[in-house]
């Protein structure tokens, strides 16, 4: 098995950035999900704002978070992210672990991406791997995966929502694949993962399936019902 792409989203619900390295620390992706969109009523995401996913985020090489190229702090991306939700939202830096939906990385692979048979990009994993046979990750949680000197620990298969049922390219949605995802994996692909050892991973590198023994970690992301409340700023 190997790695075949690595993904990092430094705006949650935005699009992500392709790499070809990833430094893999105790909190996941280094620069993954740093700035948030925030409402008066809470964090606002693309399971509701599906017109999110229509703007880009890129990280540039002083490693400051670029929407469509700009500053994330520009006026401009203001207003480009209050016309894709259509209310009065800010953006806002935070970095507390319930920024992630569950835990701090997720990972597909190969086998379950074809059985899935729509665009990767829908599943918005950081990691993907390849050379594994049809839905072998299913029996993965409690394994883990070496790359180098990484460590990933893999606690569960991930429950999916209506973000999958969005064209990464085209916005459009179709209820369809939420469906099929019901109906074929009971709701269920990719895999939440954590970071147990951290190190830096490159497209191409070998991945081991292994038997350790690591502390399982307490998921604190959102989605399982973390609290995750963010202070707008003022104006």
């Amino acid at each position: 098995m190997h790695v075949s792409e690595l993904w990092r989203f430094p705006v949650k619900s935005l699009r992500g950035e392709q790499l070809s390295t990833a430094t893999l620390t105790d909190d996941g992706v280094a620069g993954d999900r740093l700035v948030h969109v925030q409402s008066d009523y809470g964090v606002v995401t693309a399971r509701s704002r599906s017109a999110l996913l229509g703007l880009s985020a890129t990280t540039a090489p002083d490693g400051q978070v670029l929407v469509n190229g700009l500053p994330w702090q520009d006026p401009r991306v203001a207003e480009l992210v209050r016309a894709a939700v259509r209310a009065d939202v800010a953006l806002v830096p935070y970095q507390g672990p319930e920024r992630f939906d569950v835990l701090n990385l997720l990972v597909a692979t190969d086998g379950s991406i074809e059985a899935f048979g729509y665009d990767s990009r829908r599943l918005r994993p950081n990691i993907v791997i390849s050379g594994v046979a049809g839905l072998a990750e299913r029996g993965w949680p409690g394994m883990a995966l070496r790359v180098g000197d990484a460590v990933i620990g893999v606690y569960s298969v991930r429950s999916r929502c209506v973000i999958t049922t969005i064209d990464p390219d085209t916005g459009e949605q179709d209820p369809d694949v939420l469906r099929k995802i019901q109906r074929e994996f009971d709701l269920k692909l990719a895999l939440n993962c954590w970071v147990a050892a951290p190190g830096d991973i490159r497209v191409g590198d070998e991945v081991e399936l292994v038997e350790l023994e690591l502390p399982k970690p307490e998921p604190k992301g959102w989605i399982i019902g973390a609290p995750y409340t963010l202070t707008r700023a003022p104006g």
